[in-house]
């Protein structure tokens, strides 16, 4: 791999970038602005004040979608899942998991879920 290109994907993984572009993308299919290009001025205009701590940032899911999702998660009604479910189910929504540290017994809860 050229150097260039190497950089390339460093500067995109320290950015988070590609996590950046696929919320930004499911923002959009989930709402289907009229106005797509302002839709998204909006949506990175809160999440740069989320950041400051001004304003909330932009969810995709609601509390009654997290609840929903973890149920289905917790097929045995066990009020816990498993570190590598909940890795699969933060992937799925777009969301890192590189900095998680959980042991693989760990159970997650619902509480730790939303957060």
């Amino acid at each position: 791999m050229a150097a260039g290109e190497e950089q390339s994907r460093e500067y995109l993984r320290r950015h988070r970038l590609p996590e950046l572009l696929h919320r930004l993308g499911a923002l959009l299919l989930f709402h289907r602005p009229e106005r797509p290009r302002e839709f998204l001025i909006q949506v990175l205009e809160r999440v740069k004040a989320g950041r400051r701590a001004e304003g909330e940032y932009p969810f995709l899911m609601d509390e009654a979608n997290v609840d929903a999702m973890f149920s289905l998660l917790d097929v045995l009604g066990q009020g816990y899942i498993r570190p590598a479910q909940y890795r699969e189910a933060l992937k799925t929504l777009g969301l890192s998991t590189e900095d998680l540290e959980l042991d693989d017994d760990e159970n997650i809860t619902l509480d730790v879920f939303k957060e």
